[in-house]
């Protein structure tokens, strides 16, 4: 499992900021338009692509370009697989790391 365990590095990082736990919160609602989602923070709009940048390489976050703006989606398969690793991890098991040690 041990490998694992790196694959879930990018989606934590992204999900340590205030700003980008609201966005997800925000997009848990269905697609936003960046332009919407901008509205609801007191930041530039280079501000926010570098955040929807964290969102979107961490496969939190569906991009897709509409005209000059950004419309975003929740990749809510990929907020699934989070949800289970975490449930993996925190069940006691009998395999389970700490009892190895």
């Amino acid at each position: 499992m041990t490998g694992l365990y790196a694959e879930y590095v990018p989606i934590l990082k992204a999900i340590s900021d205030e700003t980008r736990l609201k966005i997800i919160d925000m997009l848990s609602c269905g697609e936003m338009c960046a332009c919407k989602i901008l509205e609801e923070f007191s930041i530039s709009q280079s501000t926010l692509s570098y955040h929807m940048k964290i969102l979107a390489e961490s496969g939190l976050v569906n991009a897709a370009r509409d005209g000059a703006w950004m419309r975003y989606t929740l990749n809510k398969d990929k907020a699934n697989e989070v949800l289970s690793f975490f449930a993996q991890i925190t069940r006691d098991k009998n395999d389970c790391i700490c009892k190895k040690i």
